[in-house]
């Protein structure tokens, strides 16, 4: 017997407790040692030959040890009685090997081992025949680490774990099963204990209760094989993308008394919404488990959990395959810029600063009050990396959204703190892996700086995201429409300097959740004006935005013409569309919807600047903006009158002779507007106009837009002048002298 080693174990110090306890092979036979905490007595039951065999209390503690006769390790179970005589039968958790291979291990303290999460966490299996839950978690600086759950009291001295060289504790416990509720107990350097949930748990309890789930991932029947097959081309940057950002809490409630609608509850609605409205995806604020609604998901505790708010993992499965079948796709908003500093959670995991940076000035946002990731550690950044990983294998995730990417790139989010280069080699390897593995899910970028080549490729030294959000170009208009319309000729540019810069990045154009919270007003409240007026140029400002070259994203409610600050504990205002302005409106942007998704001219050639062209960008008095959309043959003219003036003639330039259709104008009558004229053709003059060929005479509502389809005509035929000769000419002279003498 080595004493110290079992008084390692009675106290709970030891990181290696397969070497004491568990059966193995000595000269006199097999010696089976096992710690039951309390128990009073204890035996081997061999599984062969149904003999029981009691075991000796070498501690009393609960230390008890057998010699079996024999060279062959036999089946076997323990069998023990606690202090109330209780009597408790399991397959002993030390009688079997690792899971881990060299190479993963050397991979994870690379870095590198892409599908880490297949191992670290919770995962029923079978080993040698065996049901159970093999479990593993990386805390290399704990003293010992133990799995509690209701499976054993909770008690930390039993199931203590396995350290192995990578830093990782592992160990398969038969018995427990998918539903059990588990933690990790660790005991840090100077003695201090810590109840931790599992990094790498595949679900949690709702809140406010934190401890995580034993789930089983392999059950799910996918039914989206034609979504997946074809999601390369949907998605690419030639492909229409219009964006509806949800907040799956409070988009709808119940009105039954619940607080959430289940995934599978809410799937079929959201989809039919979607797909009537036109847009091609959904991108859903953070959905990983996280403990305070207020946060919106931003504070994330369960990175390889969907939260339980509403539901099952498999239930979430059910919703992505819901809206795969429906032909929308889904994009997960991710946050790897920094956690909470919950005790439960990341925060000083095995008693030092394991996920965070050790240093507060690298590893502590000063506003947020949340830490920062160490992305120069290997394991840290294979954390993040095979997290995004996880969500495109696991729920066929379509795209990943990374929040807040200035956070990561800059120390402290501040660039005057200098470049994280970590970070940026996380970024990188991170992207790359996405693209490698899975080439059709798109990355999407948060970042309000000029950090360059966002969207270039890695090879090409870019960070390799597919598209950027335009958060200069959202602010910029946000702010042009809040101006009066007389004052807008001051800043006539605001609204046209985007494209000064738009070829510069993949841009996609947001109108996020933050632009309609913290007393920022609704997208409709911002609009200059009254009641009416706030509709009618809120019609103007999505003209502009779903014309402009860039996918689209709009967050829920903004449809319905909202006027009350987004909060997360109630549903969007419905009940507005009981009213006609709020009607109008919603089938507005609908139809702008649809016609976006239909025509190339509006998506196909967003990143080639030979599919846009100014064609009046210098109407300063008039406030009148004219630009055209382009693909091939398909053409179209779009028209902005940011002024309250309206304008019966207004001119302007074309280089081919032509004929305008309208097709969409928000101040048509059956979108609550005014405009009542035709909708008559509108055909090219055959005179020029400055240095065009032709030109188009048109009448412009105040504060309205207008998207013309351009059909091109045959240039007429040219007339030719009589030509005179100089006998003629002669002729002329002396008639017109002789009418002068008369």
């Amino acid at each position: 017997m080595d004493w110290a080693e079992i008084e390692a174990v009675v106290y709970s110090e030891e990181n290696h407790p397969r070497d004491i306890l568990g059966p193995r092979v000595t000269e006199d036979g097999i010696l089976i040692q096992a710690f039951f905490p309390g128990a009073t007595r204890a035996a081997v039951h061999t599984i062969r030959d149904g003999k029981q065999t009691e075991m000796v209390c070498e501690d009393e503690a609960g230390f008890f040890a057998v010699l079996l006769p024999g060279k062959k390790i036999p089946s076997y179970t323990l069998i023990y009685w606690d202090g109330d005589g209780n009597q408790m039968e399991h397959y002993d958790p030390y009688a079997y090997p690792m899971q881990f291979t060299e190479q993963e291990q050397k991979q994870f303290e690379n870095g590198i081992c892409y599908s880490i999460y297949e191992k670290l966490g919770a995962h029923p299996v079978k080993i040698d025949g065996i049901s159970g839950v093999y479990f593993a978690v990386w805390a290399p600086n704990a003293i010992r680490v133990s799995v509690v759950g209701d499976f054993n009291n909770w008690d930390g001295r039993a199931y203590q774990m396995n350290l192995l060289e990578s830093g990782i504790y592992e160990l398969f416990i038969p018995g427990v099963r998918a539903g059990d509720i588990y933690k990790y107990e660790i005991k840090a350097k100077g003695g201090l204990t810590y109840l931790k949930s599992d990094p790498y748990a595949n679900a949690a309890q709702l809140r406010p209760n934190n401890a995580s789930v034993v789930v089983d991932l392999g059950k799910y029947a996918w039914q989206d094989e034609n979504w997946m097959k074809k999601r390369g081309v949907t998605q690419g940057d030639k492909a229409p993308i219009s964006v509806y950002e949800v907040h799956l809490g409070s988009w709808k409630k119940p009105d039954d008394g619940r607080e959430f609608y289940n995934y599978r509850e809410i799937a079929p609605m959201l989809a039919s919404y979607v797909k009537e409205l036109g847009y091609t995806h959904v991108e859903l604020m953070p959905v990983m488990e996280h403990p305070l609604d207020e946060s919106w998901g931003y504070q994330v505790t369960g990175y390889y959990a969907p939260t339980a708010r509403y539901g099952t993992p498999d239930d979430f499965r059910y919703f992505m395959d819901t809206m795969h079948q429906n032909d929308i796709g889904v994009i997960l908003d991710w946050v790897p810029a920094h956690f909470p500093r919950d005790t439960f959670g990341l925060s000083a995991f095995d008693g030092t600063c394991l996920y965070e940076h050790f240093d507060p000035r690298q590893g502590s946002h000063p506003h947020w009050g949340t830490l920062i990731y160490n992305y120069g550690r290997p394991e840290v950044k294979n954390f993040l990396i095979a997290n995004a990983l996880f969500w495109a294998k696991e729920y066929h995730a379509d795209g990943i959204r990374m929040d807040a990417i200035s956070n990561a790139i800059y120390w402290q989010g501040d660039s005057s703190k200098g470049i994280n280069e970590g970070a940026l080699d996380f970024i990188k390897c991170m992207n790359s892996g996405l693209q490698k593995l899975h080439p059709s899910v798109m990355l999407i970028a948060e970042d309000s700086t000029n950090f360059p080549k966002v969207t270039a490729p890695v090879e090409y030294d870019g960070l390799g995201f597919d598209y950027k959000w335009d958060m200069g170009w959202m602010n910029d208009t946000l702010d042009y429409f809040r101006i009066h319309p007389y004052d807008r000729k001051f800043h006539y540019h605001k609204l046209s300097f985007s494209m000064m810069y738009f070829y510069n990045e993949h841009y996609l154009l947001p109108f996020s959740h933050d632009e309609v919270v913290h007393g920022k007003a609704t997208i409709l409240q911002k609009m200059w004006g009254e009641y009416d007026l706030k509709f009618q140029q809120a019609k103007t400002l999505y003209t502009y935005m779903y014309t402009h070259p860039g996918k689209k994203l709009n967050f829920m409610g903004n449809e319905i013409g909202q006027f009350r600050e987004w909060d997360e504990e109630k549903e969007c205002d419905w009940m507005l569309l009981d009213y006609p302005k709020h009607q109008d409106f919603h089938r507005f942007m609908k139809d702008l919807n649809h016609l976006y998704i239909s025509e190339p001219a509006f998506f196909n050639g967003d990143y080639n600047s030979a599919n846009f062209r100014w064609i009046e960008v210098e109407a300063v008095e008039e406030r009148v903006y004219i630009y055209e959309r382009m693909c091939g043959e398909n053409h179209f003219i779009v028209v902005l009158n940011m002024s309250d003036a309206q304008y019966n003639d207004f001119e302007f330039g074309y280089d081919h002779y032509a004929v305008l259709h309208e097709v969409l104008s928000g101040e048509r009558k059956e979108y609550g507007g005014y405009f009542e004229g035709s909708k008559e053709d509108i055909v090219a003059e055959t005179t020029g106009y400055k240095w065009w060929k032709r030109k188009f005479k048109i009448t412009i509502p105040a504060l309205a837009a207008i998207i013309y389809k351009v059909e091109f005509l045959p240039e007429p035929k040219e007339i030719p002048l009589p030509m005179l000769d100089e006998a003629s000419i002669d002729i002329d002279r002396k008639r017109l002298r002789a009418e002068h003498e008369n």
